[in-house]
């Protein structure tokens, strides 16, 4: 690693100093030019056209070209992969390792003919070949197989998916034990198992709200290649439950960028924050004083304990700005978020934090922040959870919170049209599905 560390110094080295030579040169040839120019001499400019000058200059153009080749090739009838580096003398041990990552998705002699290749290769002259360094090459209509040199000039691959086919799902099932477990059976993803979580967590209390044969509905969108293969899930654009025999209904409005959910009558769901932060777990500690399982003696909890397996995703109960991520003591790891001049939350003994979460970090409510652990003065896997309302600590149970917005005129209007296409397309999915 070091030897080739030096060499590409050498070779940037080498190629500043022969640019900085071409530079200097260039700027002699044309203030030699203009000052004869300026001076009225029509001669013919000897130094220019003698011929060691034009040897120089030649000399220094070959220096300062590109050690690169960037081609974009078309695949012809009979190319293979060894055939297509062969051409631009790329070294045997290049082309192996590319074939090797090609096999990972397809067959390396299968290529579609016609279609283009991207390659870029270093030019070895004074080596056994030339280095490959870029092969990225279609392997379908929607999805491209790139093939490159990373920092540690090793070969690796990746699938990258360029074009995706959108269908509506529809899912239902009647609820045994919790959300989560029966969305599992009816083939949700977990991805889309916490956006619903979120949605409905305005409304819900899923600790002690839901009851055995309460039931759901789901439409969301998935996304398959043009094989019909699964690649992910999109956005839910209806929810339903009947929860202790209340019924309720949720409908994405609004653009891809800017939505929200509406019930029939058009009244946002969202509020400041979320009833509860976590899905599928129980309330195992209410707030107010109570007797330490640690230390032995009674204190203020000044929080909500929710008991869950360890690993179980935590959500933002609001957006905000993270104000707090790092150890807390007794409080373990733990996340702090200022929601707005009114409302911040406190999330502790997490087993760790979600990718990215750092202090001044915006985050959206039901975003995932961090998993359910054990860490600090603990007895057990749980979140602890705070709702601070002007520098006090309350009660997140008994907290009310206020409404979300309701829709108005033209807004109103779009929404009803939009309400009774998704109905429309309810009944559709649901006599699909039977």
């Amino acid at each position: 690693m070091l030897n080739l560390l030096i060499k590409k110094l050498q070779k940037t080295r080498y190629f500043i100093l022969y640019s900085l030579i071409a530079v200097a040169f260039i700027i002699f040839v044309f203030s030699y030019k203009n000052s004869n120019i300026s001076s009225g001499s029509k001669k013919n400019y000897p130094l220019i056209e003698h011929q060691d000058i034009q040897n120089l200059k030649k000399f220094l153009l070959g220096k300062i070209i590109s050690p690169f080749i960037n081609v974009n090739y078309e695949i012809k009838s009979g190319d293979s992969i060894q055939k297509i580096l062969k051409k631009f003398d790329v070294k045997n041990i290049d082309i192996n390792n590319v074939i090797e990552q090609y096999k990972k998705y397809s067959k390396p002699n299968n290529l579609l003919t016609g279609n283009k290749i991207d390659i870029i290769v270093e030019k070895n002259p004074n080596k056994n070949g030339n280095s490959i360094i870029k092969f990225s090459i279609p392997i379908t209509k929607s999805s491209t197989i790139s093939i490159v040199k990373d920092d540690q000039n090793k070969i690796v691959s990746e699938k990258i998916i360029t074009k995706l086919y959108k269908k509506n799902a529809l899912a239902e099932n009647i609820i045994k034990n919790n959300l989560y477990t029966s969305a599992v059976e009816a083939d949700i993803d977990p991805n889309t198992i916490i956006e619903f979580a979120r949605i409905f967590g305005f409304e819900i209390d899923f600790q002690r709200d839901i009851r055995k044969n309460d039931s759901f509905r789901i439409i969301y969108e998935k996304f398959f290649d043009e094989n019909g293969v699964f690649i992910k899930n999109g956005s839910i654009l209806y929810a339903y439950m009947k929860v202790n025999r209340r019924e309720i209904s949720l409908y994405k409005f609004g653009d891809d960028k800017s939505y929200g959910y509406f019930d029939a009558n058009g009244k946002s769901v969202e509020k400041a924050l979320m009833k509860t932060p976590i899905n599928g777990a129980r309330l195992s500690s209410s707030f107010g004083k109570r007797k330490h399982p640690i230390l032995g003696y009674t204190k203020l909890h000044a929080g909500t304990d929710f008991a869950a397996p360890s690993g179980t995703p935590i959500m933002a109960s609001g957006t905000g700005t993270i104000t707090r991520v790092k150890w807390c003591g007794g409080g373990g790891n733990c996340i702090k978020i200022k929601h707005n001049s009114t409302y911040e939350t406190i999330y502790a003994h997490m087993k760790n934090f979600a990718k990215g979460m750092r202090v001044g970090k915006k985050v959206r409510q039901g975003q995932v922040i961090g998993y359910v652990g054990s860490t600090g003065m603990s007895t057990g896997p749980h979140l602890h959870y705070e709702v601070i309302v002007n520098g006090k600590k309350i009660n997140s149970q008994k907290l009310t919170l206020p409404s979300g917005k309701v829709l108005k005129n033209k807004e109103r209007q779009l929404f009803e049209i939009h309400r009774i296409k998704t109905e429309v397309l309810i009944s559709e999915l649901l006599e699909k599905n039977n």
